[in-house]
């Protein structure tokens, strides 16, 4: 599955490198570590022990292997603990509340105790089949995208149930981030149809997701941007009431501002995943799946 994966975004990419400006800027990488990950898939850093935390798939996307790994690493790009955190199978999005590092796991949530490096606890999630990336929201509710299942699952109080589904509401669903009242959900693009035919045809367009919110409460859905986006995986707060996303397809780094506008920031040689932020320093930590590595980009210059 990790190799089908591989050939899709590697024909994404091809397609985007048509499509897109030749002129995005790039950015020079702060640090740039190369080894001791194995098909790294998400960053994320965790303010109260400021530390940075990489999940490793390490296999098959899918497979139950019992081969994934979290590492521990400071901001500054040094490794405390490569293998910080094992026993889990193919790990993706990371998130924390409460002490606790939560991480996708396949078809379940997993609870790393921070203070540990632990396993606290797992959830599993009845109908899952490709779970993604994560989110926490300060109670401690976890939603979790499935982008095969076309569904937000919402963990609370260890029970999970579907926060909302269906290809027409959340297309296929990646990226999150709970923001204040609402949960920001990034999309790889359009639900595949069934019956539709593979491919795109010869110099057209890549497939582009799109950027929404949904109200916590209601679940009313609002579209932050009306211009391309790409294919989002990671999503952050820019500090300025917008947001930054990674378009893995199109392997950019943008800025959507809270009016829609939106901005590239850095194009990468390679798609980025979901990534982490330091606000303080505006530094992005962002994992390269395939080439096995983690990056940090300084974003000071480009965010004025």
């Amino acid at each position: 599955m990790l190799r089908v994966m591989a050939g899709v975004l590697a024909l994404c990419a091809a397609l985007a490198a048509t499509a897109f400006a030749q002129s995005d800027p790039t950015l020079t990488p702060a640090w740039n570590l190369t080894t001791g990950f194995a098909a790294p898939e998400s960053a994320y850093y965790d303010a109260a022990s400021d530390a940075v935390f990489v999940s490793s798939i390490n296999g098959q996307i899918l497979e139950k292997d019992g081969n994934g790994y979290i590492s521990k690493l400071t901001p500054a790009g040094a490794v405390v603990s490569e293998k910080w955190a094992t026993g889990v199978n193919a790990p993706k999005g990371l998130r924390s509340a409460r002490g606790v590092l939560y991480v996708s796991d396949i078809d379940e949530v997993v609870g790393v105790e921070i203070a540990s490096g632990k396993v606290v606890s797992r959830v599993k999630i009845d109908g899952a089949q490709f779970l993604n990336d994560l989110a926490t929201a300060p109670d401690g509710t976890v939603y979790v995208s499935d982008s095969a299942a076309l569904k937000i699952f919402e963990v609370r109080n260890g029970k999970a149930s579907v926060f909302v589904e269906g290809g027409d509401v959340v297309e296929q669903p990646n990226g999150l981030l709970v923001d204040g009242p609402r949960l920001i959900l990034g999309t790889i693009g359009p639900a595949p149809q069934p019956g539709a035919a593979a491919g795109r045809g010869r110099g057209a367009a890549p497939p582009s997701g799109h950027l929404y919110a949904f109200d916590l409460k209601s679940k009313q859905r609002t579209n932050l941007t009306t211009q391309p986006v790409g294919g989002i995986d990671g999503i952050e707060p820019d500090g300025s009431g917008g947001l930054l996303v990674t378009d893995v397809i199109g392997q950019r780094l943008l800025q959507v501002s809270k009016g829609g506008d939106v901005r590239v920031l850095a194009k990468f040689s390679a798609g980025g995943a979901d990534f982490g932020y330091v606000p303080a320093r505006k530094l992005a930590i962002v994992p390269f799946l395939f080439s096995n590595s983690v990056a940090a980009y300084d974003l000071t210059a480009a965010l004025k």
